[in-house]
């Protein structure tokens, strides 16, 4: 018996594969194309992980062929271009790994008659953008998406939900605000603060940096997928998010103190184009689900975070 993870290598996936390795005695198989943002040292038990370097976006027949050899339990679906800046300056490659890629997989499993479950790994950008005093995003709301990155996952969560209506699938969607922790990118907002902040260099901020993000960190989102793959009612979507919302510059401050640096650090530049104000979700559905689920607090993973980076 084992598990599919796509993008088993990257930020989110890698935190989700070593906690299956360490929680669950059931092997694991990585599919990664192992683009920039991947890496292999993320992976902390190769004896039980197997990594297949393959691109989701090219149907080559590899999941089909795993599909027929192993017993798998479900399917984890990370796999995704998620820099919402590069998704700006080269939107095809968003289009071709969320949509296309998330498409071949969701075939593949309708041509194989497959019986377990699918778990797709979405965002809360897809339901767009709130005002200051917005009421928190519920799973219903309607998808408005406002930069390519968003859009394309919307897109996959559509066809993830047609696969199920249509053909059957037994599938569940997660969206999930902003993950902080250790195995990040460094192009992504903490990496880079951290980055720079230990090296003096000027930290950019989008605008007056005032735009709001709720932040989980990450460990707490992969217990909270597996809670929904294990106790979640087919079909269904649900939230995922901790409540705790910061300005990304009050955020950045917080680092700067945290590392005895200097304010002066910050750089404002002009703002990226579709940036949305801020993120909110409201999570009632998941915590009805698991009855109990305790969150990191903020400063305490932080406080880790800024330590593996350092």
């Amino acid at each position: 018996m084992c598990y599919i993870v796509t993008g088993g290598c990257g930020f989110i996936g890698s935190n989700f594969v070593n906690m299956l390795t360490d929680t669950t005695d059931s092997n694991v198989i990585v599919l990664d194309n192992m683009t920039y943002a991947a890496d292999k040292h993320n992976i902390t038990d190769h004896k039980r992980v197997r990594i297949i370097e393959t691109d989701i976006s090219d149907d080559t027949g590899v999941l089909s062929d795993l599909l027929l050899h192993n017993k798998v339990l479900g399917i984890f679906h990370f796999a995704a271009e998620s820099h919402v800046d590069n998704s700006i300056s080269n939107p095809r490659i968003f289009v071709d790994a969320n949509i296309v890629g998330t498409f071949n997989l969701l075939d593949t499993l309708r041509r194989d008659d497959w019986d377990g479950r699918f778990v797709h790994i979405s965002t809360d950008e897809v339901y767009g953008a709130l005002l200051e005093d917005g009421t928190s995003f519920l799973e219903g709301k309607l998808l408005e998406p406002n930069n390519v990155y968003s859009a394309t996952k919307a897109g996959s969560d559509l066809l993830v939900r047609a696969f199920n209506k249509t053909y059957d699938l037994d599938v569940v969607t997660t969206r999930c605000c902003n993950n902080y922790g250790p195995r990040q990118h460094k192009e992504k907002l903490l990496p880079k603060v951290i980055s720079n902040a230990l090296s003096d260099v000027k930290i950019p901020v989008y605008g007056r940096g005032d735009n709001v993000r709720e932040w989980i960190y990450v460990e707490d989102h992969c217990r909270a997928i597996w809670e929904i793959f294990t106790l979640g009612q087919s079909a269904e979507i649900y939230n995922i998010g901790s409540g705790m919302e910061i300005t990304n510059l009050e955020l950045i401050k917080k680092v700067l103190s945290g590392l005895g640096k200097s304010y002066s650090l910050i750089k404002h530049v002009t703002d990226r184009l579709g940036h949305d104000f801020r993120y909110s979700i409201d999570n009632r559905k998941f915590m009805d689900l698991v009855g109990d689920f305790e969150f990191t607090d903020f400063d305490k993973g932080l406080k880790r975070t800024v330590e593996w980076y350092s």
